[in-house]
C-alpha cells in the first residue's frame, strides 16, 4: 500500500501517482524524456517510488553504450522506445535504463535514484538496511531494492510487472554533469529533484 508522504519539493504523494505512461511517451528526444521523468512513479511488482534522479545518454554520446554500434549486450537500445535496458555495471550491480527516441536511435535514460513510496519493507529486506534515504539512492541500490536483474532486460514499460505513472504537477528540476564517467564528462545531462535527500549525490548548485 502506498504511504502518504511529501516529496522534497513539497509535492504530496497522498493522492497517488498520475496516469500510466505509455510507450509513446518515450518516442521523443531523450533530452525531453529525461527531465520529464523526474516526479514520475516507477513500480516493479508493486514496489518502488518516485524518480528523483536520472541521466540521459544519446547515441552520439561517447559515454553511451550504443556509441560504437549494436552488440548482443546493448541490442535492446536499438529497438523501439518504451522498453527496459538492463546491464551489469563493473560486474557488480545492475543498472536500469528506459529506451527513448525512434527505433534505431539507441538512446536511453538511466534511472539513478528513487524516493521510496511503495513496498518499503520489501526494499529493506532486499537491501538489508533500514535507512530509507539509502534504499534507492543510486542506480545499483535501486535495482537491488526493486529486485531488477538481467531478466528484466527487454520488458515493456507499460505492462506488468512494470508500472510507470506520470508525475502530477511540475517539480523543481536541477541539472548538472553526469557521474562516474571518463568520456563526455562535461555534458549537463543529469537531472534531479531539487532539494531531494534521496539523490545519489547532491547537485553543485542544490
Amino acid at each position: 500500500m502506498a504511504q502518504n508522504r511529501t516529496l522534497q519539493n513539497g509535492t504530496s504523494t497522498r493522492q497517488g501517482p498520475g496516469k500510466p505512461l505509455k510507450r509513446a511517451f518515450f518516442a521523443r528526444s531523450v533530452h525531453e524524456v529525461a527531465p520529464d521523468l523526474i516526479g514520475a512513479t516507477l513500480l516493479v511488482n508493486g514496489v518502488g517510488g518516485v524518480i528523483v534522479e536520472v541521466e540521459a545518454y544519446h547515441h552520439t554520446d561517447p559515454a553511451a553504450h550504443s556509441f560504437r554500434g549494436p552488440t548482443p549486450r546493448n541490442r535492446v537500445m536499438f529497438g523501439p522506445p518504451g522498453f527496459i535496458y538492463v546491464y551489469r555495471s563493473y560486474g557488480i550491480h545492475w543498472c536500469v535504463n528506459f529506451v527513448c527516441e525512434k527505433e534505431g536511435s539507441a538512446s536511453a535514460v538511466l534511472i539513478r535514484a528513487l524516493q521510496p513510496t511503495h513496498g518499503i519493507p520489501a526494499m529493506r529486506r532486499r537491501r538489508r538496511l533500514h535507512d530509507e534515504r539509502s534504499l534507492c539512492s543510486g542506480p545499483g541500490k535501486l535495482t537491488e531494492a526493486l529486485a531488477i536483474t538481467r531478466e528484466y532486460n527487454g520488458l515493456a514499460l507499460d505492462a506488468p510487472p512494470i508500472a510507470l505513472y506520470a508525475r502530477k504537477g511540475k517539480p523543481d528540476i536541477v541539472a548538472g554533469i553526469r557521474i562516474g564517467l571518463t568520456k563526455a564528462v562535461d555534458l549537463p545531462w543529469r537531472y534531479g529533484l531539487s532539494g531531494s535527500k534521496f539523490l545519489s549525490k547532491p547537485f553543485l548548485d542544490n
